[in-house]
């Protein structure tokens, strides 16, 4: 049953509708005013305000920002600087080395800059969770606090995290960096279906969005409302008792819809049993959420398309424990299943990537997450790419991301422990740096 024209390209946003107005209707939608988000700039950052159009939304620039005396981490490499510093300027790195390679951007920030003594600690990059649900600004500082300053949305309810995307540009240290999916393009739309009018009409299906024609059309509307990545399903929830999870909602071909009907945008994936993760794989999707019943033969097909695999292992052990007898089932019997299928994955050339599947602000901290992919089998090197190199290039943000390297993201960590050498050190926060403000010093 189709109630629009599929042959039509979805209605743009009208012109009026510019990022102030987008950015404007998120701090509604949050439960502030715009002027309330420019205004919070003075608790994160400091600088001159400049005018970045009319109205009340004004761009904010952090004080430089020296980080010193601390083992600053390559993870790329796994080389480390002792006694290293980082320079932030503008909200991007400056500098990063020994006292005597950033002595020149030491003198050149001056005595402005802000200090901050890592002695005795480690200094690695910004974490990168590639799985959260953030819909308020309540839940991008918790993020943010949490150790993620770059995420991937896996949905927002009503486009929230298009218009968050704006906010590091706008108010440095409010939000992560992020890339938005938009609409999960699922069977069941719930009230996301007033998100746009494009999407009210599909109320009426009486079996939901499963045909290929109106999986197309949702997902050409994420398009037309600028998402940089699309989120679909082929299972459903596991955190659901009443849901199975082994369920198959949509197979392969209507995958391939999602996938075509994305234009080139990098399409992830929620999947648990083994048909619905085979079918995504083959359909062309980016990445494979959660994954707990990946087959030999999946895994080896994901490491010729170079799929990459997000496990979300604190999303699916935190089941255990539940009050609910069905999740606290599913947990036990999922973990070490889902455990054993990552350190194969990984072993087999699967790129492993860090996500917590964090819903508002109940957040998981990236760090546990990174915890546990050592527990799965990965290094504490390989474990820490997850949440940098790795997870950077998978958002395309290689060259800006995942590293402390002259012209990248001014986003950083200080903890307690070595990375390289100790799963937990990144869970141990410090200090948290985003787009170059001071989110956290404890």
């Amino acid at each position: 049953m189709c109630l629009h024209d599929h042959d039509a390209a979805p209605s743009l946003p009208p012109a009026s509708l510019s990022r102030r107005n987008v950015l404007a209707g998120a701090a509604v939608l949050a439960g502030v005013t715009a002027a309330g988000v420019a205004s919070a700039s003075s608790a994160t950052a400091a600088g001159s305000a400049t005018p970045r159009g009319a109205g009340s939304v004004r761009s904010t620039t952090a004080v430089p920002l020296v980080v010193e005396g601390g083992w600053v981490v390559d993870p790329l490499t796994g080389h480390v600087v002792e006694d290293g510093v980082v320079v932030i300027r503008d909200g991007l790195v400056l500098a990063v080395g020994s006292r005597d390679a950033t002595r020149r951007a030491v003198a050149s920030v001056g005595s402005a800059a802000r200090r901050i003594d890592a002695s005795g600690r480690w200094v690695v990059p910004g974490l990168v969770d590639v799985h959260v649900h953030a819909n308020a600004l309540a839940d991008a500082r918790a993020l943010l606090r949490a150790g993620a300053t770059s995420v991937r949305s896996g949905s927002s309810s009503f486009y929230q995290d298009v218009a968050m995307r704006s906010l590091p540009d706008t108010v440095p240290g409010l939000a992560p960096r992020m890339r938005a999916a938009g609409i999960f393009v699922s069977p069941q739309l719930g009230d996301s279906l007033l998100a746009d009018p494009e999407l009210a009409p599909l109320a009426s299906l009486p079996g939901g969005v499963t045909s290929t024609d109106d999986i197309a059309h949702v997902t050409r509307v994420n398009v037309s409302r600028g998402v940089d990545v699309v989120k679909t399903r082929a299972n459903p929830r596991a955190g659901l008792a009443e849901q199975d999870p082994r369920e198959l909602v949509y197979d392969r071909e209507q995958l391939t819809a999602v996938v075509r009907a994305a234009s080139g945008r990098p399409v992830l994936c929620h999947a648990y049993s083994a048909e619905g993760i085979d079918g995504a794989v083959r359909a062309g999707v980016r990445s494979i959420e959660h994954g707990v019943f990946v087959s030999d033969a999946t895994i080896s097909e994901m490491a010729r398309r170079d799929t990459h695999f997000t496990p979300t292992l604190a999303a699916i052990s935190g089941m255990i424990g539940s009050s609910d007898p069905v999740l606290d089932a599913r947990g036990r019997e999922y973990t070490p299943v889902l455990m054993k299928a990552v350190r194969e994955a990984h072993e087999r050339g699967v790129t492993v990537v860090a996500g917590t599947d964090s819903f508002g602000t109940d957040v998981d901290p990236i760090g546990s997450e990174v915890r546990l992919l050592v527990e799965a089998g990965l290094t504490p090197l390989d474990a820490l790419r997850a949440a940098t190199t790795s997870a950077a290039r998978l958002l395309g943000w290689s060259r800006q991301g995942g590293r402390l390297v002259p012209g990248g993201f001014g986003d950083l960590l200080v903890v307690d422990g070595n990375p390289i050498d100790d799963g937990g050190a990144v869970e141990r926060v410090r200090v948290v740096v985003a787009q170059g403000a001071v989110v956290r010093q404890d």
